[in-house]
């Protein structure tokens, strides 16, 4: 273990995307997608080793706490933080950034998520603690994705010069963010050998992201001293509900990176890592050549069927396809969805569909 090394797991996301099977009642993360175990309970598993349960920290909202507590019991009560509502990765760092400083002022923080794919885990703790020699440094550290392919799904970090070799790994300063690019742009940029892509995962010394807190987004840091001064007081739930929703939405990425200083990233490779963030992105996880059809749960049978997917989850209903190729097929107890891999993106279009039309049952 590392001394005063803490993580914070994210887990507190919809997964619109990858409606229906992620609901309100089974978020993304809550879901076993790959093997027997959930998305959240696998972003658990890969800290062995660098963190001990009690330095695992979840932020969540309150009505996914206690599936997920659930789910990874060992994991101490105190440390699932809620938000009573979404307001952005900017407010859910604050959050756990102001418990941690109240907990251990010495503390360094990685910032994970809870619906991640990552194949080489031994890799994955390694950066993770090479990541907490550069933050002891003062850096604000972001672990990037060395691309394989000019993927337009993904925000790309802009690497400079060389900082200096961390655990015989090479990290460099940050130039630039930039968003998802076009095709074009990305494979320029993946030609360039100069950029990352943006995992969303961070490590850094609690108390320089609060400094940097105070000094761009002032009125988060007061929202979050209101918080802190009421923590672990009779007053705590009452003071966070009601100046909760008074924080504006904001990205981590917005609100604090882009125009931070002592930014460092390292890139790495040969990590396995997908976010899942679609049915199409779950395909490309999980399937070992691009006309391979994935089948998890339920029974396939497909005649001139190739680079589909199908998901039956628990439903013990057969599927059977004829002539299909590269498409989605996701079949719950109460929806089936059908569309083309190209088109998987827009599923989060029928859940605001079903919110505008207030078709409650399907969401």
């Amino acid at each position: 273990m590392t001394a005063h090394y803490y993580a914070v797991i994210m887990a507190g996301g919809g997964g619109t995307r990858l409606w229906p099977l992620s609901r309100k009642g089974r978020p993304k993360q809550a879901l076993a997608l790959v093997d027997d175990r959930s998305l959240f309970q696998t972003a658990v598993d890969r800290l062995e080793g660098v963190f001990s349960t009690e330095r695992i920290l979840i932020v969540t909202v309150e009505e996914q706490a206690r599936l997920l507590q659930a789910q990874c019991p060992e994991i101490p009560q105190e440390n699932f933080l809620l938000e009573p509502m979404p307001r952005g990765t900017a407010s859910v760092v604050g959050m756990a950034a102001t418990v941690l400083q109240k907990r251990d002022p010495e503390a360094v923080m990685a910032i994970l998520t809870a619906d991640h794919l990552i194949h080489n885990e031994d890799g994955f703790r390694e950066l993770l603690r090479t990541a907490y020699a550069v933050a002891s440094d003062n850096y604000l550290v972001t672990l990037g994705i060395a691309p394989t392919h000019p993927a337009t799904g993904y925000g790309y970090i802009h690497q400079g010069k060389m900082i200096g070799t961390y655990r015989n790994r090479d990290v460099y300063q940050v130039l630039q963010f930039t968003e998802k690019p076009n095709k074009a742009k990305a494979e320029k940029m993946l030609g360039s050998g100069n950029y990352a892509w943006n995992s969303g995962m961070f490590v850094w010394r609690v108390k320089t992201i609060l400094d940097e807190f105070s000094r761009q987004m002032p009125a988060l840091t007061s929202v979050l001293g209101t918080i802190a001064q009421s923590w672990g007081t009779p007053e705590e739930s009452e003071v966070l509900h009601r100046v909760w929703p008074t924080i504006i939405p904001e990205t981590i990425d917005y609100g604090i990176m882009e125009k931070a200083e002592r930014v460092a990233v390292i890139p790495a490779k040969e990590l396995g890592w997908s976010d899942v963030g679609s049915w199409g992105a779950l395909f490309d996880a999980l399937a070992e050549n691009k006309e391979d059809n994935v089948v998890r749960g339920g029974e396939h049978f497909g005649l001139n069927t190739k680079g589909t997917l199908i998901h039956a989850a628990d439903n013990p209903r057969a599927i059977f396809t004829i002539g299909l190729e590269d498409v989605i097929v996701v079949d719950t107890d109460d929806v089936l969805l059908i569309c083309s891999k190209d088109e998987a993106q827009r599923v989060r279009e029928i859940v605001k569909l079903l919110k505008e039309e207030r078709r409650e049952e399907y969401l």
